[in-house]
């Protein structure tokens, strides 16, 4: 398995929104703004290094550089030894009061460069643009970087659990509504057809998890019908940052109420 080098601070520089120092004439005075390259340096020196960086779209461009992103960061030893899986560190931000700064703990899957948000069960840390930031992201860097062990068991525990085929299309059915409003019809059982060979080998609750993501998430030929308008419609690729969010949140806390 080939190893991912982490953006240079080259590469950074091509995303201008990391580098905002001033925040949306919207905010407030006691707006105290968290700068992305900031806490990119900072989780450095916890040796997390950024590997991704998505930025939203935006149609009012006095939110240009200040909207909602995501910064992906992956543990040196994954990135000098990578595994099938490698847990991540992700963070949202924006600047204009869209967005309080997150940071939660993630799944990256190398074979489909599918990337997970873990759900309930391992806490995520919002911070408000407002207060003593320094310190709080120290403790809060600190208690996330704990989890990783315990992360990396989950998966583990994920892929040695085979599901049967119908707790699959169970879990499929339950999947739908993360992507689907009440008035769409689908077959939940187009949500398991895998891809790739990789995702044909086991039917493991992890390997299933992943399948799930990647039809929900990526897919654009998932078909079914609007009860409301009797007419036939086809899925589309996921672009939103905070519904991409929701979705793999949702599907890691269905994995955990299976696995129980």
């Amino acid at each position: 398995m080939s190893k991912l080098l982490p953006l240079s601070a080259l590469e950074l520089m091509n995303y201008p929104v990391l580098h905002t120092t001033v925040p949306h004439e919207d905010a407030s005075d006691k707006y105290s703004l968290i700068s992305s390259i900031d806490i990119i340096n900072e989780l450095k020196s916890y040796n997390w290094y950024p590997t991704s960086i998505q930025v939203a779209a935006v149609k009012d461009e006095s939110r240009e550089n200040k909207q909602v992103h995501c910064v992906r960061l992956r543990h040196f030893d994954d990135l000098i030894s990578p595994q099938e899986s490698a847990v991540e560190i992700l963070f949202f931000n924006s600047f204009d009061r869209s967005k309080a700064f997150t940071i939660s703990i993630g799944i990256y899957r190398f074979s489909c460069a599918n990337g997970l948000v873990v759900g309930e069960t391992f806490d995520s840390y919002k911070l408000r643009h407002i207060g003593d930031l320094e310190n709080n992201l120290d403790e809060i860097i600190t208690k996330i970087t704990e989890f990783k062990p315990k992360l990396e068991q989950k998966i583990r525990d994920f892929s040695s659990l085979m599901l049967s085929q119908q707790e699959m299309k169970t879990y499929a059915k339950l999947s739908v509504p993360l992507k689907f409003a009440p008035h769409l019809e689908v077959d939940s059982k187009q949500l398991l057809q895998p891809h790739r060979d990789e995702d044909r080998r086991d039917t493991s609750l992890y390997t299933v998890m992943n399948i799930l993501q990647e039809n929900l998430i990526r897919s654009n030929n998932i078909t079914g019908v609007n009860r409301e308008t009797g007419r036939k419609f086809s899925s589309r690729e996921i672009t939103s940052l905070s519904k991409d969010y929701e979705i793999n949140t949702g599907l890691f806390n269905l994995a955990e109420r299976i696995y129980k």
